[in-house]
């Protein structure tokens, strides 16, 4: 007999999520718990079996990998015969159209992908995405060669290992290493993973005190998938995990795929031996996107929004070249620009001429066109406030120091398309919650003080139009 999971025992006792939300504020901070907590939302409770949506994979994947464990934790303490929690994407269409089901739907009928089990939650966990395959990836002069050495490693016949993909933001690396692990896992144990999920594991291990266990499991896998590799800058002790994972593989004829945004010799804060290693297999890297493979992004975007929607989307060639010739820099940019369009043409029910484009996509136009670096951020906040560069950077916590370094990192938040791990490296190496919590800082001084708003349009009108000498 099948288990179906609607709970017909009215007289069972169901859990009180917002007194447990409560518990999470306390447990992890006001910070955290309101970006990103407070976003799960309790859909369903069955008899030992938890129903959950978040509105992005994203916000689900950085909940799972960084909060899942302390999350179940305090759940089980009101939940004893929890086995398993599952999260959904809410805005996903195929899960919008079973919503109305999911309540009559068996466990044997639910996506297991999506499941985080209770148990050994994060060996279940898998970020392996159905929707990034080799099939929707769209290749040009600039990734054909890595997509090419990716079909080859997924079909097992390529001779190189590890294989090294490196680019910047937004280029496609995870896409690519996503639909290698998606082919592989048909025949083989796969462990896809970022870097700083694999951190988090093994300093869990650790502290609980199993390390074997740990070892164990990132040692027995056929394929090893490890995107972002260069979060384990500086971080010698998981570094040297790492290695010996990494030989164990190799010696026993597993392949290892790894993607990172430098090529092996820039990652100065890894070890020389591990550099070694990956410059001994196939080193790739993948370009910005050239003109034809942005206009070919663009169009295959713009008809998946018209299947998307009822009503057909006709933007103009003439604003379809525009944008691709402008927005340069990388996909995720060209995909939001194009996001805003189409919110635009739905919100005034109209398309927008190609002058009402240039004033839409504004800051993404100046952003490119000005090459807004980090380096030029700090510097010019620097100068700003009379401060040196290597006082915003140092640990010293001096209230005229840490405006300025907030100020920095909020600037930087808003005018790159640099992650927060990637921010918090280049402000001396700072953890992403402290790059979120100078954001959230600087955002409500600007709301309750003048004088900031003032001094952040003022900084951002220098930064982007180039105006240093104003200072």
């Amino acid at each position: 007999m099948k288990n179906n999971l609607q709970n017909n025992n009215p007289a069972e006792k169901k859990i009180e999520w917002q007194n447990i939300k409560k518990e999470m504020r306390t447990k992890f901070g006001n910070d955290i718990f309101e970006s990103w907590i407070n976003k799960i939302e309790l859909v369903d409770e069955y008899h030992n079996y938890i129903l959950f949506s978040v509105s992005t994979r994203f916000i689900r994947d950085w909940i799972v990998s960084r909060y899942l464990d302390q999350i179940l934790k305090i759940i089980k303490e009101h939940k004893k015969d929890l086995i398993r929690i599952e999260f959904i994407i809410k805005n996903n269409k195929e899960v919008e159209a079973e919503d109305t089901n999911l309540s009559s739907k068996t466990y044997n009928e639910i996506n297991k992908d999506n499941i985080s089990f209770i148990k050994d939650s994060y060996l279940q966990y898998n970020r392996i995405d159905p929707n990034k395959n080799f099939e929707n990836f769209i290749t040009g002069a600039s990734n054909k060669l890595a997509f090419e050495a990716s079909k080859k490693v997924s079909k097992d016949i390529a001779h190189y290992n590890p294989l090294y993909l490196y680019g910047g933001v937004g280029m496609g690396k995870t896409h690519l290493l996503n639909s290698i692990g998606l082919e592989l896992k048909k025949n083989n144990k796969v462990m896809f993973i970022s870097a700083e999920r694999f951190m988090y594991q093994f300093v869990k291990s650790i502290k609980s005190n199993e390390m074997v266990k740990f070892k164990d499991n990132f040692r027995n896998t056929d394929i090893l998938l490890i995107d972002d590799i260069q979060f384990m800058n500086g971080k010698e002790a998981m570094q040297e995990e790492f290695f010996h994972t990494f030989n164990a593989l190799l010696d026993k004829g597993s392949r290892i795929i790894v993607s990172a945004d430098r090529p092996p010799n820039k990652l100065s804060r890894i070890q020389e031996r591990i550099r070694s290693r990956f410059s001994g297999g196939l080193v790739i890297d993948i370009q910005k996107p050239e003109y034809d493979l942005r206009k070919k992004i663009l169009n295959h975007k713009i008809n998946d929004l018209t299947n998307l929607y009822t009503d057909k989307i006709n933007i103009s060639e003439e604003i379809r070249d525009f944008v691709s010739n402008k927005i340069t820099s990388n996909v995720r940019e060209l995909i939001g620009a194009i996001n805003r369009i189409i919110s635009f043409s739905r919100i005034y029910n109209k398309l927008p001429s190609l002058s009402e484009t240039k004033i839409i996509l504004k800051d993404l136009l100046n952003l490119n066109e000005n090459n807004v670096t980090i380096d030029t951020i700090q510097t010019i906040v620097c100068k700003f406030f009379k401060i040196s560069k290597n006082e915003m950077l140092s640990s010293r916590r001096s209230r005229y120091l840490v405006r300025p370094r907030q100020t920095a990192i909020y600037l930087t938040k808003i005018l790159t398309t640099k992650s927060l791990p990637e921010i918090g490296r280049e402000f001396s190496n700072r953890d992403h919650t402290t790059i979120i919590h100078s954001v959230k800082t600087i955002e409500k001084l600007k709301e309750k003080n003048s004088d900031m708003s003032e001094n952040i349009n003022k900084l951002k009108n220098i930064i982007l139009y180039n105006k240093e000498n104003e200072i």
